[in-house]
């Protein structure tokens, strides 16, 4: 809980205790701030003067929803907090969750002093109260020694939130009677959120969307850069695109939203594949879930197999969402072991999002008997474009640029502007082409309309746009984007790394999210290996770590975070394509970058990298991932070999893997260890499978040739397995 959150509420209920919750709004009693509409006084404990506020939601006085929602008028004794709170639900029925309030009760105050706060520590138990949907704390601290007129110490308290760790879990309503005030009753957040006119009101008085309450068991697991945020700073222009941020209205997805919201009501277990190309709305529309009181949880993806079984426990609708689920194979395993020991006596859903539903999925749904039972009747769908036709794109456009322009004062170091003004004077433009149907495309090119507009970029920038090759504006706009990024790290780099070059900075740029780093230690180790950096003392090394955790900071960071020393550079296109560009520009980087890496950073360095030689400006990188994969074949084929099965761009992995195959020189040692390395059964490796059992099988046959008793039971054991191999290709073609 933060301290410059706290209130205290005169109403006309008396005085009670509250918590700003985001923008101007608190959250208090519905019993002493009264119906909607009423005029209250909000305060700082401490402080000696109020601010005016009205109620915008009031729940039921005395009742199960015994909670309001209070707006504060603009007020030099009001602070607003910059962001909005987290909120949460127990999901389990374990016993003795840890909380804490935090509140403005009577036992605190002393005559002619200033209004006192009270810190109170205790244990949340899901099972008390849960037929009248009410949370029971029952407090660590002895009861209270009060006066012999029977009023409760704790008068006052009505309206504290109860907070789990990070997440907002409940609001004080009363002193639990026959307790001995050893106990409070507590509002639980789910029982606000389940309104839809609660759900509203945030949303309207600039909190934002409240994107469903997160897990308060599982919220170790989490993925912090997933968080629901609308945040009031946000550090770079590309922030603005970021799904989690939810800037631009959502919309043309609403069919699929309510379809997905019923499969989530069904009971039991269920899971549902949604796949698409980057930057198609799979994110954001999974943010639109879980907003009626579900729990919601994206595990982040350091979370082990063993982390993720105790998901199991999970006694309320619980919505697990795995984003790039292509690439998490294990904790696809591990959340079908937890599914197969729950209950399914309440929901249990697994959403994955990923860029194909190709080979990897044939794997996941096939790896054991438990994931052909839980994951074979999943539903599966491609998201296609958002828009087929140009049609509404002016509008999407217009609807955007507005969006992003009421947000921009938020961003740290821009320049002011009159950005919605700005906004006004845009007019759409070259939006015909397919590309512009790619939600992001759409979105980033009203952004860097907007930034063009207030700071114009060099002439010579827009030539490739003059030229009009098909499709080559969308693909420009990353480039625009980028320009705009630039200044940003120019800003940011004379405050945190002046003695740094910006070149040498952005090619730690393209390092830190081509391999990552999982504490500030193994980032110094990947400096170390930077050319660019070779012969820098650890200061100057950590200033480049300091560098990129003010542009990209960790959100929320904790000990579950594991030190995580910088954020994501997002949305991915244009990290991809600033990666892109400094690979073109020094092919070499990924050798160095390799070396000392470890398992984590390679199979993320060949994704990343993959997935940058799909963008059609950065034809070149095909050949040098390519010629990347041939030069370390052989401490790389197993990353290899996994990452052609997972990325939707696994061409030059293939032809890698295809040309060692082919090389004479190849070991045949180091051709069978590769064979040993390929899944049985996989369409898009059959061939490469195929050509490199026949391979194996002529070296054989001419070993066996010369050396029959050696060599024959070797080359019996490659023609079975070349006949398996060419039976797979058949099936498929």
């Amino acid at each position: 809980m933060e301290q410059v959150r706290l209130a205290g509420v005169n109403g006309p209920g008396g005085r009670g205790s509250g918590y700003a919750v985001g923008g101007r709004l608190v959250l208090t009693s519905a019993h002493v701030a009264g119906a909607f509409g009423t005029r209250v006084q909000v305060f700082h404990p401490g402080g000696t003067d109020a601010a005016g506020g009205r109620v915008v939601w009031s729940g039921t006085p005395g009742g199960r929803d015994d909670a309001a929602l209070v707006l504060t008028g603009d007020s030099p004794h009001w602070q607003p907090p910059g962001s909005p709170v987290r909120w949460g639900r127990a999901v389990t029925d374990r016993p003795a969750i840890p909380c804490e309030t935090w509140g403005t009760p009577d036992i605190a105050q002393r005559p002619g002093r200033a209004v006192e706060a009270e810190q109170l520590r205790g244990r949340l138990n899901p099972g008390t109260g849960f037929v009248g949907n009410q949370h029971v704390v029952d407090l660590d601290q002895p009861p209270p020694v009060w006066q012999a007129d029977g009023a409760s110490p704790f008068a006052g308290m009505s309206g504290a939130a109860v907070f789990c760790d990070r997440l907002l879990t409940g609001v004080v309503a009363s002193d639990r009677a026959h307790s001995g005030h050893g106990r409070l009753n507590a509002v639980p957040a789910y029982v606000l959120h389940h309104d839809p006119a609660f759900r509203a009101a945030l949303a309207e008085w600039d909190v934002g969307p409240s994107g469903g309450l997160q897990a308060v068991e599982f919220q170790d697991l989490a993925d912090r850069a997933q968080d629901p945020d609308h945040a009031r700073r946000l550090p770079s222009p590309a922030a603005l695109l970021q799904a989690r941020h939810q800037i631009v209205p959502f919309h043309g997805r609403h069919g699929l939203l309510t379809e997905l919201t019923a499969w989530c009501r069904l009971g039991g277990f269920g899971a549902w594949l949604l796949h698409g190309p980057g930057g198609q709305g799979k994110t954001r529309l999974a943010h639109q879930l879980g907003a009626d009181g579900w729990a919601v949880l994206w595990p982040r993806a350091t979370a082990s197999p063993q982390e993720l079984r105790v998901l199991r426990h999970a006694a309320r609708p619980l919505l697990v969402v795995l984003d790039y689920a292509e690439s998490r194979a294990d904790q696809i395993a591990a959340l079908v072991e937890a599914a197969a020991d729950h209950h399914a006596n309440t929901p249990l859903k697994l959403l994955l999002l990923a860029h194909t539903d190709g080979d990897w999925w044939q794997h996941a749904t096939t790896a054991t008997s438990l994931a052909e039972d839980y994951l074979g009747a999943a539903r599966i769908r491609l998201l296609t474009p958002l828009d087929d036709t140009p049609t509404n794109r002016d509008d999407q456009y217009r609807e955007a640029a507005q969006a992003l322009a009421g947000t921009l004062p938020h961003v740290e170091g821009l320049p002011a502007r009159d950005w919605p003004a700005l906004a006004r004077t845009l007019r759409p433009h070259r939006l015909g082409g397919d590309t512009y149907g790619n939600a992001l495309t759409l979105h980033m090119t009203a952004l860097a309309d907007l930034l063009d507009t207030a700071e114009p970029r060099p002439p010579e920038r827009d030539r490739p746009i003059e030229r009009g090759a098909v499709g080559q504006e969308a693909d420009f706009v990353e480039d625009r984007l980028l320009t705009h990024e630039r200044r940003h790290w120019r800003q940011t780099l004379l405050t945190t790394a002046p003695a740094l070059s910006l070149t040498t900075l952005e090619t730690a740029l393209a390092a830190a999210h081509l391999a990552g780093a999982a504490d500030r230690e193994q980032a110094d180790r990947l400096w170390q290996h930077l050319p660019a950096l070779e012969g820098q003392n650890r200061d100057r090394r950590d200033r480049v770590t300091t560098w990129l955790a003010t542009l990209y900071p960790v959100p929320v960071p904790t000990p579950a975070s594991g030190g995580q020393p910088w954020g994501a550079f997002q949305p991915d296109r244009l990290a991809e394509r600033h990666i892109g560009r400094v690979l073109e520009a020094d092919p070499r980087l990924a050798d160095h970058l390799l070396n000392g890496a470890d398992d984590t950073q390679t199979a993320q360095l060949l994704t990343v990298y993959s997935r940058a030689a799909a963008h059609p400006t950065l034809h070149r990188l095909d050949n040098q991932l390519a010629d990347l994969c041939i030069r370390h074949h052989e401490d790389l084929a197993p990353h290899i070999v996994a990452t052609a099965t997972s990325t939707d761009h696994p061409g030059p992995l293939l032809n890698a893997l295809g040309t060692v195959t082919a090389h004479p020189d190849t070991p045949l040692d180091t051709l069978a260890a590769l064979h040993d390395q390929l899944p049985s059964t996989n369409h898009r490796l059959a061939i490469t499978a195929a050509r490199l059992t026949h391979t194996i099988t002529s070296r054989y046959r001419v070993l066996a040739d010369a050396n029959p008793e050696a060599f024959l039971p070797d080359l019996a054991l490659a023609l079975n397995n070349l006949s398996i191999r060419l039976g797979t290709v058949r099936s498929i073609m």
